[in-house]
C-alpha cells in the first residue's frame, strides 16, 4: 500500500515542482508570480474570461464599468506595498490620479464637509464649520499629522517566518507609534464622533469613506487619509481590470499558464495528499502541489468537502459567518453613461446622506447614505469621448437580493428597474436635464458578484476588519502557515485568509511562495518587472484563447 511515508520526494534533479493554482484574481496571480520566480512551474485554473476575481470592470457602449479600485495603497515610490507592486508589474508604465480630498459629505439640506487629505487644510476647513469643535477637531487632525509620519505597511514575509532580527526591527519600527496605533485602534469613530456638537459633523466624521462602519475604529480612517496625503494611495492608469491584466502580463512572461473559462469543482487527495484539481467538465489533472486562491467556503465544504477543518475554520465558517456584522456586506453598483458633463467642481466622491423615507425607496439598501463617484475623473479611457461616467453605490444585503433571483426572476429584475428609476430621479434633480443625456445605466448587485466572483454572500472584502473573524482569520497564517491539517501539498491564498484589501490579497500569494519555498529547503528570491512600455487600454477586452493545462505530477 502506499503510504505518505513513501512518496517520493519532489524536487528530483532537472525536476521543477509544479503548481496547479484555483483562482486568477490577485492572489492567485501574485502566488503564480512568486513561485515561477522560485523555480515552481505554475498553472492557473479560473472559472472567468478575464483576469483579477473581484478586481475586475466590463464594458457596454464603449463604456467602462471599473467596479473595484476606489484608492490603491501601495500607488506611490519608496514603501513596501509600492515594492510587491513592483514585483508583480502591477503598475508598470502607469500614470497616477491623486485626489485633494478623500470625500465629501452633503446632508438632506444641502449642507457639505470636505474631508480634506491635508491636515491643515482639513482643520481650517472643519474650524470655520463648527468651532464649538475645535479640540476634537484639532485632536483628529494632529494624529493625521502623526499618520503622515508614519512609514509603516503590512510585513513582507509572515510572521512565522521571520528571524529574530527582523521581529527586533519590526518592533522598532512599531513601538514609537504604538501608543498611536493602541489609542486610534481602540476608539470607534462613531464614539469618537459622538463627542462633536455640529449635528452634520457629528454624523459625516463616520462616512469619510466607508458606509458601514459601525465597528470600524479611528485608525483605518486616519491611515487611509494620511497614505493619500502621501500620495500613495491613487487611482491607476488602467484601473481595477488594467492592474490585473498587467500582473496577468508578469505571471505570463515568468512562464506561467492561465487556463480561463474552466470551474474547479474538486481537489483530488490521495493518501492525505493533495494531487491535483477536478474540473466541471470532467477533466481532472495533476501536479505536485494546489493552491486554492478562491472562495474559502467553497474550498474548504465543497471542494474538499468539509474534511480538514480544524477549531478556528469551524468557528469562522460555521459561526461567525451567519453573525451579523462580520463580513463585509455586498454592494449595488450602479453605473451611468450620458452625454456631456455634470457636477462642475464637484470633487471626485461624494456620500450623500438620505431620508429614511427615501432610503426606503432603495431596494435592500442597508444605510441612509448612497455613494455618488465621477468616475470618468479617476482614469482616462472609462467614458467615450464627450461622455461621462457616474458610479452610484449602497450597500445590501446578499441574502434579499438571492432569495428574489431565485425565486422570482421577474420580481428581482423589478426591483432592478426600481433601482434605476431611483438613480435618474436623483441625478435628475441634482443635475436638471441630464436624464435626456443618458446613453446606459448598468446595475450589479451582490448576486452578480457571487456569480462572476464564486464569493460567498457576494461580500465584497471577506471578513471584517477590526472583528474575531479577522483575528481567526489571521491565525490560519500565523499558526496554520496556510495549510489544513491532515492534508499535505495543499495551501489557500485570497480575501478569506488573508483579509481584504488589494495589497493584502497580494501579500497573501506572497506568503504562500514563502511557505512553499520554506517547505522545499529553497531561499525565497524575488525581482522587479523590467517592464518599460506605457500602458495602453487596447489589450483591456482582449478575451484569452483556451489554454488545456498541461501539467502533471513529477512525483507519480
Amino acid at each position: 500500500m502506499l503510504t505518505n511515508a513513501s512518496i517520493k520526494p519532489l524536487a528530483r534533479e532537472g525536476k521543477r515542482p509544479t503548481v496547479l493554482i484555483i483562482g486568477a484574481g490577485v492572489s492567485g496571480m501574485a502566488a503564480g508570480c512568486y513561485l515561477q520566480m522560485n523555480g515552481f512551474d505554475t498553472h492557473i485554473l479560473e472559472r472567468h474570461v478575464i483576469p483579477g476575481g473581484c478586481c475586475t470592470a466590463w464594458s457596454r457602449d464603449d463604456y467602462v464599468f471599473d467596479y473595484c479600485i476606489e484608492w490603491l495603497v501601495g500607488s506611490g515610490p519608496d514603501n513596501d506595498a509600492n515594492q510587491v507592486w513592483r514585483e508583480l508589474g502591477a503598475l508598470d508604465g502607469k500614470a497616477m490620479r491623486n485626489f485633494d480630498l478623500f470625500n465629501r459629505v452633503v446632508d438632506e439640506s444641502g449642507r457639505e464637509i470636505n474631508f480634506y487629505n491635508d491636515p491643515d487644510r482639513l482643520q481650517a476647513h472643519l474650524l470655520s464649520l463648527s468651532p464649538q469643535d475645535a479640540i476634537a477637531i484639532k485632536a483628529f487632525c494632529d494624529d493625521l499629522r502623526r499618520f503622515i509620519g508614519l512609514d509603516f505597511f503590512p510585513a513582507l514575509k509572515p510572521n512565522p517566518l521571520m528571524t529574530w532580527k527582523e521581529k527586533v526591527q519590526m518592533l522598532a519600527k512599531v513601538l514609537p507609534a504604538f501608543r498611536l496605533f493602541w489609542r486610534t485602534g481602540a476608539t470607534q469613530m462613531e464614539t469618537f464622533a459622538e463627542r462633536l456638537k455640529d449635528p452634520l459633523l457629528k454624523r459625516a466624521m463616520p462616512y469619510i469613506f466607508f458606509q458601514d462602519h459601525e465597528c470600524f475604529p479611528m485608525l483605518p480612517y486616519l491611515y487611509n487619509m494620511a497614505q493619500a496625503h502621501n500620495d500613495n494611495a491613487g487611482f491607476p492608469e488602467g484601473g481595477s481590470l488594467g492592474l490585473a491584466k498587467s500582473i496577468e502580463k508578469r505571471y505570463l512572461s515568468l512562464g506561467g499558464e492561465i487556463t480561463y473559462s474552466v470551474k474547479a469543482t474538486k481537489v483530488l487527495v490521495e493518501y492525505g495528499r493533495a494531487v491535483g484539481v477536478k474540473l466541471k467538465n470532467g477533466k481532472e489533472y495533476r501536479a505536485d502541489y494546489i493552491v486554492s486562491a478562491g472562495d474559502g467556503y467553497t474550498t474548504l465544504y465543497e471542494m474538499l468537502e468539509g474534511k480538514y477543518l480544524n477549531p478556528t475554520i469551524e468557528k469562522l465558517y460555521d459561526d461567525m459567518m451567519h453573525r451579523p456584522g462580520i463580513l463585509y456586506p455586498g454592494v449595488v453598483s450602479v453605473f451611468v453613461g450620458f452625454k456631456g458633463q455634470a457636477g462642475g467642481d464637484e470633487p471626485h466622491s461624494t456620500t450623500y446622506l438620505l431620508p429614511p423615507e427615501t432610503a426606503a425607496e432603495l431596494p435592500g439598501c442597508k444605510q441612509s447614505s448612497i455613494v455618488l463617484q465621477h468616475r470618468d475623473r479617476y482614469t482616462d479611457g472609462l467614458a467615450p469621448p464627450g461622455c461621462s461616467l457616474i458610479h452610484i453605490t449602497y450597500l445590501s444585503d446578499f441574502d434579499y437580493w438571492n432569495e428574489l433571483r431565485t425565486n422570482d426572476k421577474p420580481l428581482y429584475r423589478s426591483k432592478k428597474t426600481d433601482i434605476g428609476t431611483f438613480v435618474r430621479r436623483f441625478l435628475e434633480k441634482r443635475y436638471p436635464g441630464i436624464s435626456d443625456r443618458i446613453d446606459v445605466i448598468e446595475i450589479a448587485t451582490p448576486v452578480t458578484q457571487k456569480r462572476y466572483t464564486g464569493n460567498s454572500k457576494g461580500s465584497i472584502l471577506a471578513w471584517k476588519a477590526f472583528t474575531e473573524a479577522e483575528d481567526l482569520a489571521n491565525k490560519l497564517i500565523d499558526k496554520g502557515r496556510m495549510q489544513l491539517n491532515g492534508l499535505s501539498h495543499f495551501y489557500m491564498a485570497g480575501q478569506w485568509i488573508g483579509g481584504g484589501g488589494l495589497i493584502r490579497a497580494a501579500l497573501s500569494g506572497r506568503y504562500v511562495a514563502q511557505f512553499m519555498c520554506e517547505e522545499m529547503k529553497r531561499t525565497f528570491t524575488v525581482s522587479e518587472s523590467k517592464n518599460t512600455e506605457s500602458w495602453s487600454d487596447a489589450s483591456l477586452f482582449q478575451e484569452p484563447t483556451f489554454q488545456e493545462p498541461a501539467l502533471h505530477s513529477s512525483a507519480s
